[in-house]
Order: C-alpha cells, then sequence, then structure tokens
C-alpha cells in the first residue's frame, strides 16, 4: 500500500509505517503526478484535495490532520467513493492557549483590567467552547455567538450576532464556508465590523477569508477597530503586507499548531485510517514524545501579574508575532516563500498542561485560574 503524507505532519512515518510504504513530501508539492499511483493521502490544510488533484488516481482513502476541512471538496470525495477522515479538536487547546496569550498581552499593552471586558466568541464548537472557558477563567464577560447550535440544541446560552456587537472584543472561531444558510466568507465585512462598538478589538483564528481584509484596514484607520489580532489571512502565503502592518499581533498561520495538537492530528487520522482498513491501531505516540522546555514554574502568589508571567514563560506569543513582522523586510516576490518557511520551521510549542505550577504563597484563587486556562498545578 502507497501511502503519500504532507511533510509536516509529526511522526507520520512512525504511525503510518506499518500500514504501508510512506512517501513525504511538502504539501503546496503534493500534485496529481505525485498521488496517481497512491492508496491513502495525507494532508494539512495547505494541500486543496480535489478533482484537479485525484481524478485518475487510486487513492481511496484521503485524511486531513487539521480542524478545519475547507480545502476538501468533501462532495467530490463523496462522488467517488473516496473515504474522508479529518481531526476535529485536535488543535483546539493550541488555539485556545493562543487566544488566551494575545488576550494577555493587550491587556498589559493597552492597561485593560479583562474583568471588566466583554468577550464575544462567535462559533462555539471545539475551540470557542474552550476559549470560552479560558476567557471566564480570566473573569471576563462572554456572549456566545453559534446559530447552527442554537438550532440544534435550543439553549439560550448561544445568542444573536446582535448581541456581540457591545463587546470589547470579538473572537472568530468558525468554518470556512461560502454558501448557505451559515455562510461564513467575510462574515466580519464591513457592515459587522461597522456595527461592533468603536475602539473594539477583532481576533481571527479561523480562516483568513472568514475577515474582509479590506474592511480590517480602514476600520484601523480611522480607530472604529482599536487593534486586530490575525493568525490566519486571505490568499495564503501571499498576505496583505498593508494589513500586516495595521495589525496589533500578527502570525503565520500557527495557533493550532502547538506540538501536542499536531501529534494528537496525527494519532486521530492514523485511527480513522486502521478504522477504514478494519486493522487494530497500535502506535501510541506518548513514548516519542519530547520533555516540555518548561516543565515547571514556581509562580508569586502575591504578583498581580502572575498569570500573564506563567503563560509567557511558557509561550510567548510575541516571538511569533516579531518573526512574522519580518515579511515586512523582505520584497514581496519572497514573502510567500518566507511566510510558509515560518509555518514549516516553527518552533517546537507545547501545551500549558505539559507545566508543573507551584504558586507560592498559595493563593487559591490564582491556582484556580491558572487550572483553568490549562497549567498542571501542584499542591
Amino acid at each position: 500500500m502507497r501511502i503519500i503524507a504532507d511533510e509536516n505532519i509529526p511522526y507520520v512515518r512512525d504511525a503510518f509505517g506499518a500500514l504501508g510504504d510512506v512517501t513525504t513530501i511538502s504539501g503546496r508539492a503534493i500534485s496529481a503526478d505525485a498521488v496517481r499511483d497512491a492508496d491513502i493521502l495525507l494532508v494539512r490544510s495547505i494541500t486543496k484535495v480535489n478533482r484537479v488533484l485525484l481524478d485518475g488516481s487510486a487513492v481511496r482513502f484521503v485524511a486531513t490532520a487539521t480542524i478545519g476541512e475547507d480545502h476538501i471538496d468533501k462532495a467530490y470525495l463523496a462522488e467517488r467513493g473516496i473515504a474522508f477522515a479529518s481531526a476535529p479538536g485536535s488543535n483546539a487547546d493550541s488555539v485556545r492557549q493562543y487566544v488566551t496569550a494575545a488576550l494577555l498581552v493587550m491587556a498589559e499593552r493597552f492597561g485593560l483590567d479583562l474583568r471588566r471586558l466583554g468577550l464575544g466568541i462567535v462559533g462555539v464548537g471545539n475551540v470557542g467552547s474552550r476559549v470560552h472557558q479560558n476567557a471566564c477563567a480570566l473573569g471576563m464577560r462572554c456572549v456566545l455567538n453559534d446559530p447552527p447550535l442554537a438550532r440544534l440544541t435550543k439553549d439560550p446560552k448561544y445568542r444573536p450576532i446582535d448581541e456581540i456587537f457591545d463587546c470589547d472584543i470579538v473572537t472568530l472561531h468558525v468554518p470556512l464556508t461560502k454558501w448557505g444558510r451559515d455562510a461564513t466568507r467575510h462574515l466580519a465585512d464591513e457592515t459587522l465590523i461597522r456595527r461592533l462598538k468603536r475602539g473594539a478589538v477583532l481576533i481571527n483564528t479561523a480562516r483568513g477569508a472568514v475577515a474582509d481584509g479590506e474592511a480590517v484596514k480602514r476600520a484601523l484607520d480611522d480607530g472604529h477597530l482599536r487593534a486586530c489580532v490575525l493568525d490566519v489571512w486571505e490568499r495564503e502565503p501571499n498576505i496583505d503586507a498593508e494589513l500586516l502592518r495595521r495589525v496589533f499581533i500578527a502570525t503565520p498561520h500557527i495557533a493550532g499548531y502547538s506540538f501536542d495538537g499536531k501529534v494528537n492530528g496525527t494519532r486521530q487520522i492514523y485511527e480513522a485510517a486502521c478504522r477504514f482498513l478494519n486493522t487494530a491501531p497500535r502506535w501510541d505516540p506518548s513514548p516519542l514524545l519530547p520533555a516540555p522546555e518548561c516543565p515547571f514554574l514556581d509562580v508569586d502568589g502575591n504578583d498581580p501579574d502572575a498569570v500573564h508571567k506563567a503563560v509567557r514563560a511558557v509561550y510567548d506569543i510575541m516571538r511569533d508575532e516579531a518573526a512574522t513582522r519580518t515579511l515586512l523586510d523582505l520584497p514581496e516576490q519572497e514573502r510567500a516563500k518566507r511566510f510558509d518557511q515560518l509555518r514549516k520551521e516553527y518552533p517546537r510549542r507545547r501545551e500549558l498542561f505539559n507545566t508543573r505550577v507551584q504558586v507560592t504563597p498559595p493563593n487559591p484563587a490564582l491556582e484556580e485560574c491558572l487550572r483553568k486556562i490549562g497549567f498542571t498545578i501542584e499542591r
């Protein structure tokens, strides 16, 4: 059995080696010629899987080691009888910790008290629900908007979109869909952005096209938006340099790039492939995981900035921001290549649960906050 895989899927050879002959290549280099004789295709978000790629191929199973599926033509796969799997929730903790880091940096830079701010969360699935958990731990008032979930559950906690317009910060966690009742392409368009309160902050870690970049630039220029945090960009890797210049925190589509999240994705698609092949899964990534770079923190229980310092010790989002900002130093024709390089060579980032925290002197409220946002608390 021949397996073609994106080289950025961690441990893919270890996981799938017992199932067949694994060839790894760059995600953007996965072509019709490369997959023609393959039985299994494993991708991440940068590979478009559609008729152009797969017509005439022997592929019987496609999996993406990502939450998002907008790069997959699932209707075509169904038409061809090609089985499909994704990795829902695999990097949800990674994204929630990215958003938490961004909120804490904004609080520091703008002199904000998060406990006095409202956070509008648009999309409350695997990621948005965990962002909600962390925001509540930080003392924020949250407004949840998710029309499909509202219709499905009838739960009044899901509020109409109008109710996010008075929030101080709005964060987007929806899939990219172009058609239908809940289409999200340019969800954050000129109309929506102008209905946000003046001085609001917009965060997008979903997909680039969920926010209209031109509308975001105009709102930043005239001060309607105080700031913007963008991890995803329209037309990646050919991102808008003028938008990059204007945003407060810019990163190269790595919010979900924690090492733990990526390994979770590998495990999920491996188990899906085993189900497809009717074979028992035997691969366990646990023994392969490296030790965390920050295994232990002693946190000052009297420090009002203890939460920010603890998060920054494990994940300093501004290092990613600074690396992304260097794209502006390059000629336009070199930026796309460098954007992809930043993703391919992304430093290993472990999630907060890998770090044990001791609070001295004891501070139960601080300990509970740190636990809820993901740390392992030692007592």
